[in-house]
């Protein structure tokens, strides 16, 4: 489990949370998940489900369900909703943005059920912490890929529940046995020759008793679950035939748009705006200062744009103008020198330290890096008859919905947030002072409600406003003894707290913020020598986790360590790691079926070379082996094979998906991946600047998936830290430098 779940389940932690959002007592926590479901039947015609101890029965049967009721349908509830049409509606608690948990999430629930697949149908939780909370987090959220492992229980339970009702209903309307009825795509049948649809049968099952511990499938009766081919992703069709509704396409009567002319550098203040020239634009309606700039507003897009260039605006940069990351490196490696707080010491039990005979010593520097996400941000706000509703991609719906009120000076229950797929977030979305949310609601206040207003954040906007994967330094002093084995190893990690002076502070503890340090300590590797420390340090970029949070750095450290180590110790990279996982063996065995489908050890051709890596984040763990090879100092990855071992593959097809995805982000960001600031301000604002991987460059990728009977654990960032050390260590073998300043650009190893 990520650090940063595991930190939540403290009572401690836990009572934190309640005080601060109002949430109830948690019956089921994280891993500890039980398969008793907490139950209450709907009153009337309805087949009504609630699932994992989140309501008594009473708040249940008197909470409104989720809106966009299918036409047809009986009764509302949590998770599962049967329609007399015959369609089942799964609620997703969690967000969708591209990372298929929409379909993981139904299929859970469907195939306990019985569905058949081509009547299932989704829709996202409204914000209701108390009904819809991560089991993980203790709040209404999606991130720290937990999405499919924190609600695997929960969801199938919700659709047993749901069967064991249908069929307990057909067995009473029958006179025969329940164990003689079949349930299979969505219909009930028996020997006799009767038969019944779900949607027939969905009245007479809402009378039913909820079964305490409905009985779940074993692995080997599973209709849906880790069969792509009988679950296609039930998001693909809108997407494809652009009927999905991002925040963009949100349409309201007489709804405006707005842009901000923001800070032009961090921390730089508003000291006066002329408004009259970005008036005689044509559609801008209104002018006004918000907490986070100056708002042009309009009747469309171009016409705030052309508002805001239009804009004349005086800014005190005395201060903010000074940051430079080049000096803030400097000043991180100076701090890497000197001790830290102590976050890792050897072990009480750890063998006597012996004499060593070889040193190796790096310094590490990672830059700041920006989410870039397809979508920019954006946020519809409309505050009218004393309340207040959004639309946007709602990660965090509970931080969303707590702030957004708190902007608007209304009580929550006023305030309703309406959540959209969104087109891509990396962490992005996730922050925990709801950014662009807060920011539309402050538009829609300076102007007095008067109409909705959707606040649309540029390229440029998005890339310069900070939010970013914090900077890093690494110093690393580790040491060999007689044997090649590691004798010492000292470690100092330099950078900013993601967690301080949020709401999530409290996961903050003796100092250090787990995401810091992650993948260094705790490490899959036997390292009881392991000594290490960190500096946390203070930046006016504000930081915030990017896919994989710190084991986009920490991962790099470790692996291209584990490589330079192997080679003063003149041994294969491969066996010198499966010799320190002894203890892991998810991390072996992913490692062993990375190295034995890329054909490990056989030769290659000439001018190319194998780097591996392995790595565990989120629960998973992760093995690839990169081809590499360059031609005039360029580099090219040419094949990744990846293996995953990620507990039960819900949809294999999904898994694959998101290694590859993962894959080509990682390879971009090793290539090109940097915002370098400038006289306080971020000199790469858009794709020119700011390069993504291209389609030509992207390698041939397999992936692997190891079949396991566990619990299953997260795919949507497992992927991203392994690439790059894989990488940089193929680079190395074929003689190159080995990188310890990325990105790759910085090196001349990729045309900048």
């Amino acid at each position: 489990m990520h650090p940063l779940l595991q930190s939540l389940n403290t009572p401690e932690q836990r009572a934190e949370l309640e005080a601060a959002f109002g949430l109830p007592p948690r019956a089921v926590v994280g891993r500890g998940v039980t398969r008793r479901a907490v139950l209450a039947g709907g009153a009337g015609t309805g087949l009504l489900i609630a699932v994992g101890g989140l309501l008594p029965s009473s708040a249940m049967a008197a909470a409104p369900g989720p809106e966009g009721a299918a036409t047809g349908l009986l009764a509302p509830n949590q998770f599962v909703r049967v329609g007399t049409d015959n369609l089942v509606t799964i609620v997703c608690k969690h967000h969708e943005m591209g990372q298929g948990n929409a379909t993981g999430l139904a299929s859970m629930a469907a195939d306990e059920l019985d569905a058949d697949w081509s009547l299932v149908r989704t829709e996202f939780a409204p914000a209701d912490a108390k009904l819809y909370a991560n089991l993980a987090f203790g709040m209404q959220g999606t991130g720290g890929s937990s999405a499919i492992s924190n609600s695997y229980l929960q969801m199938r339970s919700a659709g047993a529940t749901a069967r064991a009702m249908l069929v307990a209903a057909a067995a009473e309307a029958w006179k025969v046995p329940a164990s003689e009825i079949k349930a299979s795509k969505s219909v009930l049948t028996h020997a006799s020759g009767k038969r019944a649809t779900y949607g027939e049968m969905a009245a007479a099952a809402a009378k039913q008793t909820p079964p305490a511990n409905p009985v779940l499938k074993t692995p080997a009766q599973f209709t849906l679950m880790g069969k792509s081919d009988a679950t296609p992703r039930v998001d693909s069709l809108e997407k494809c035939t652009g009927k999905a509704t991002y925040t963009i396409d949100v349409k309201l009567p007489g709804l405006l748009t707005a842009v901000i002319a923001w800070p032009p550098s961090f921390g730089a203040k508003l000291v006066s705006f002329d408004a009259a020239d970005a008036k005689k634009v044509k559609g801008v309606t209104d002018v006004v200062q918000v907490p986070e700039g100056v708002a042009v507003v309009a009747t469309g897009t171009w016409a705030a744009l052309q508002g805001r260039r239009a804009l004349k605006v005086v800014w005190d940069e005395a201060e903010s103008g000074k940051l430079d990351s080049d000096a803030l490196l400097a000043q991180y490696k100076a701090q890497a020198a000197t001790a830290g707080k102590p976050f890792a010491r050897p072990a009480k039990d750890a063998p006597a330290a012996q004499p060593v005979a070889k040193t190796v010593e790096a310094v590490y520097e990672f830059p700041f890096l920006a989410h870039a996400t397809m979508e920019p941000m954006n946020c519809v706000a409309w505050l009218h008859d004393g309340m207040l509703e959004t639309w946007s991609g709602h990660q965090f719906p509970t931080f969303d919905h707590m702030f957004a009120a708190k902007a608007a000076g209304l009580p929550m229950e006023k305030v309703k947030l309406h959540t959209l797929v969104s087109g891509g977030s990396f962490g992005r979305r996730a922050n925990a002072y709801s950014d662009f949310t807060v920011a539309a609601v402050n538009v829609a206040k300076a102007i007095n409600g008067r109409a909705p207003v959707r606040l649309q954040y540029s390229r440029e906007d998005d890339m310069a406003a900070g939010l970013y994967r914090p900077m890093y330094v690494h110093a690393v002093r580790a040491g060999l003894d007689a044997q090649g084995q590691i004798a010492g190893w000292q470690h100092t990690v330099v950078g900013q707290s993601i967690m301080a002076g949020t709401a999530m502070e409290m996961m903050v503890k003796d100092g250090i913020d787990p995401t810091s340090v992650e993948g260094v300590s705790p490490s899959i590797y036997a390292l009881p020598m392991l000594s290490a420390d960190l500096h946390t340090t203070t930046a006016a970029p504000k930081p915030l986790w990017w896919r994989s949070v710190g084991n986009t750095h920490t991962a790099y450290v470790m692996e291209t360590m584990m490589d330079e180590l192997a080679r003063a110790a003149g041994r294969d990279p491969l066996a010198f790691r499966l010799a320190l996982l002894g203890k892991s063996d998810r991390a072996a065995g992913v490692l062993k079926l990375a190295a034995d489908k890329a054909g490990w050890g056989k030769p290659t051709r000439a001018g190319m070379a194998q780097g591996l890596a392995v790595h565990e984040s989120f629960g998973s763990f992760v093995a690839q082996v990169a081809d590499v090879s360059m031609k005039d100092g360029k580099v090219k990855v040419e094949r990744v094979v990846c293996a995953v071992d990620c507990g039960i593959a819900v949809n294999p097809d999904v898994i694959k998906a998101q290694m590859e995805g993962c894959i080509g982000f990682a390879l971009g960001a090793l290539y090109y991946g940097e915002v370098e600031v400038k006289n306080g301000r971020a000199a790469q604002r858009n794709f020119d600047t700011y390069k993504s991987l291209r389609i030509h460059e992207m390698p041939k990728v397999e992936v692997y998936i190891v079949p396991s009977t566990v619990a299953p654990s997260g795919v949507g960032e497992p992927g991203v830290p392994p690439l790059a050390p894989a990488v940089a260590n193929a680079v190395a073998r074929l003689g190159g430098p080995m990188v310890r300043r990325l990105p790759f650009a910085r090196a001349g190893l990729v045309e900048a």
